[in-house]
Protein backbone atom coordinates (compact mmCIF):
# COMPACT_ATOMS: atom_id res chain seq x y z
CA UNK A 1 0.00 0.00 0.00
CA UNK A 2 1.43 3.66 -1.07
CA UNK A 3 1.95 6.09 1.45
CA UNK A 4 2.09 9.49 0.43
CA UNK A 5 3.41 12.94 2.67
CA UNK A 6 3.31 16.49 1.62
CA UNK A 7 5.80 18.90 3.05
CA UNK A 8 6.47 22.39 2.08
CA UNK A 9 2.98 23.72 2.77
CA UNK A 10 3.34 27.40 4.34
CA UNK A 11 2.14 30.92 4.32
CA UNK A 12 3.18 33.99 2.04
CA UNK A 13 2.68 36.85 0.90
CA UNK A 14 0.73 37.59 -2.63
CA UNK A 15 3.35 37.04 -5.45
CA UNK A 16 5.19 34.62 -3.30
CA UNK A 17 6.69 31.24 -4.14
CA UNK A 18 6.38 27.85 -2.43
CA UNK A 19 7.43 24.69 -2.86
CA UNK A 20 5.89 21.10 -2.16
CA UNK A 21 7.05 17.53 -2.10
CA UNK A 22 5.50 14.93 -1.80
CA UNK A 23 7.27 11.26 -0.74
CA UNK A 24 5.99 8.38 -1.66
CA UNK A 25 7.07 4.90 -0.09
CA UNK A 26 5.61 1.50 -0.23
CA UNK A 27 4.38 1.48 -3.50
CA UNK A 28 6.33 0.38 -6.76
CA UNK A 29 4.45 1.54 -9.27
CA UNK A 30 2.07 4.65 -10.30
CA UNK A 31 0.94 5.72 -13.75
CA UNK A 32 0.38 8.93 -13.09
CA UNK A 33 0.40 11.33 -9.61
CA UNK A 34 -1.30 15.14 -9.20
CA UNK A 35 -1.56 17.53 -6.46
CA UNK A 36 -4.81 18.66 -5.97
CA UNK A 37 -6.34 21.59 -3.92
CA UNK A 38 -9.47 22.17 -1.94
CA UNK A 39 -10.94 25.15 0.05
CA UNK A 40 -14.12 24.56 2.83
CA UNK A 41 -17.18 24.45 0.91
CA UNK A 42 -15.61 23.69 -2.43
CA UNK A 43 -14.47 20.76 -4.53
CA UNK A 44 -11.61 18.99 -4.55
CA UNK A 45 -9.99 20.30 -8.16
CA UNK A 46 -6.98 18.96 -9.83
CA UNK A 47 -4.05 21.44 -9.52
CA UNK A 48 -1.44 19.68 -12.34
CA UNK A 49 -0.90 15.63 -13.08
CA UNK A 50 2.26 13.88 -14.28
CA UNK A 51 2.46 10.65 -16.12
CA UNK A 52 4.98 8.27 -15.56
CA UNK A 53 5.48 6.69 -19.05
CA UNK A 54 6.32 9.38 -20.53
CA UNK A 55 6.37 12.94 -17.81
CA UNK A 56 3.87 14.51 -19.66
CA UNK A 57 1.90 17.03 -17.77
CA UNK A 58 -1.50 18.71 -17.22
CA UNK A 59 -2.25 21.91 -15.52
CA UNK A 60 -5.51 23.51 -14.48
CA UNK A 61 -6.26 26.64 -16.19
CA UNK A 62 -5.37 29.13 -13.15
CA UNK A 63 -2.27 27.72 -12.40
CA UNK A 64 -1.06 27.54 -15.87
CA UNK A 65 2.09 29.31 -16.24
CA UNK A 66 2.59 29.84 -12.45
CA UNK A 67 2.89 26.22 -11.35
CA UNK A 68 5.19 23.35 -12.33
CA UNK A 69 5.18 19.87 -11.75
CA UNK A 70 7.71 17.42 -11.59
CA UNK A 71 8.71 13.94 -10.15
CA UNK A 72 11.83 11.58 -9.76
CA UNK A 73 11.52 8.28 -8.65
CA UNK A 74 9.97 8.56 -4.89
CA UNK A 75 9.31 12.39 -4.57
CA UNK A 76 6.28 14.32 -6.57
CA UNK A 77 7.12 17.86 -6.59
CA UNK A 78 5.15 21.11 -7.24
CA UNK A 79 7.01 24.63 -7.46
CA UNK A 80 4.34 27.57 -7.10
CA UNK A 81 5.17 30.95 -8.27
CA UNK A 82 3.56 34.40 -8.07
CA UNK A 83 1.06 32.96 -5.75
CA UNK A 84 -2.01 34.65 -4.97
CA UNK A 85 -4.65 34.60 -2.53
CA UNK A 86 -6.84 32.43 -4.64
CA UNK A 87 -4.24 30.00 -3.99
CA UNK A 88 -4.89 29.49 -0.39
CA UNK A 89 -6.02 25.85 0.06
CA UNK A 90 -5.02 22.43 1.37
CA UNK A 91 -2.83 20.62 -1.05
CA UNK A 92 -3.14 17.19 -1.38
CA UNK A 93 -0.75 14.86 -3.22
CA UNK A 94 -2.27 11.76 -4.80
CA UNK A 95 -1.03 8.79 -7.45
CA UNK A 96 -2.30 6.17 -9.11
CA UNK A 97 -5.30 7.04 -11.35
CA UNK A 98 -7.86 4.36 -12.16
CA UNK A 99 -8.11 6.23 -15.78
CA UNK A 100 -6.34 9.12 -17.53
CA UNK A 101 -3.91 11.24 -15.50
CA UNK A 102 -6.44 14.08 -15.72
CA UNK A 103 -9.53 12.07 -15.44
CA UNK A 104 -8.68 10.35 -12.12
CA UNK A 105 -10.26 9.02 -9.70
CA UNK A 106 -7.13 8.78 -7.63
CA UNK A 107 -6.62 5.31 -5.85
CA UNK A 108 -3.83 6.98 -3.28
CA UNK A 109 -3.79 10.07 -1.18
CA UNK A 110 -1.45 12.23 1.25
CA UNK A 111 -2.33 14.23 4.51
CA UNK A 112 -2.26 17.52 2.85
CA UNK A 113 -0.55 20.20 3.73
CA UNK A 114 -1.98 24.03 3.74
CA UNK A 115 -0.70 26.74 1.59
CA UNK A 116 -2.29 30.67 2.63
CA UNK A 117 -1.45 33.16 0.37
CA UNK A 118 -2.21 36.61 1.90
CA UNK A 119 -2.31 39.94 -0.15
Amino acid sequence: RAQLVEIGGGSVQSGGSLALSCGVSGYHYANCMAWFRQTPGKDREQVAAIATSDRRTTYAEVVKGRFTISRNADTLYLQMNNLAPEDTAMYYCAADSVNLCHDGPYIYWGQGTQVTVSS
